[in-house]
């Protein structure tokens, strides 16, 4: 399978595809990887790409296989089967949980930024905000993460 990260701010796309495919159905994909660029307090993590809500869940672990947080982007995930090639793009907002369940949203500015440059339109703004909403409330309600975790 062919993964690629798509962003606006910065505009690039990322070929992921070295990412470990752990398990993969209609509806979710999962990744096990290392960072990108190297970083003190992460040393390696699991996605979970969940296609029909437009959401990447990812669970951030420390050198000592500790969980760190989990870090939800707000996505459009384009998955070609015949292809067998999928691109999530990054509609800017994020959200971080932590494990004992504070919470903070994220890049908010960058949404509006994105706006502003006209890098996305105003219904990419409305969906990623109404799939943001979507995180909180189960954040808010104990139904976090909403996915059967693999790992």
């Amino acid at each position: 399978m062919k993964i690629y990260r798509k962003r606006y701010i910065p505009n690039e796309i990322v070929d992921i595809s070295g990412d470990e495919l752990i398990y993969q159905d209609d509806e979710m994909i999962v990744t096990k990887w290392k960072p990108i660029r190297p970083k003190k307090d992460i040393a390696w993590g699991i996605s979970y790409t969940l296609l029909n809500k437009g959401w990447k869940i990812s669970k951030f672990y420390s050198f000592e296989n500790e969980l760190r947080y989990w870090y939800c982007d707000v996505i459009e995930a384009d998955y070609n089967s015949e292809e067998d090639t999928l691109i999530t793009t990054d509609l800017l907002v994020d959200l971080k949980v932590y494990p004992d369940g504070t919470h903070e949203v994220l890049d908010l500015e960058e949404l509006d930024e994105a706006i502003t440059e006209n890098l996305i339109t105003i219904q990419q703004k409305d969906d990623a905000l109404k799939k943001l909403s979507e995180l909180l409330e189960l954040v808010e309600n104990n139904q976090f993460p909403p996915m059967k975790e693999i790992i």
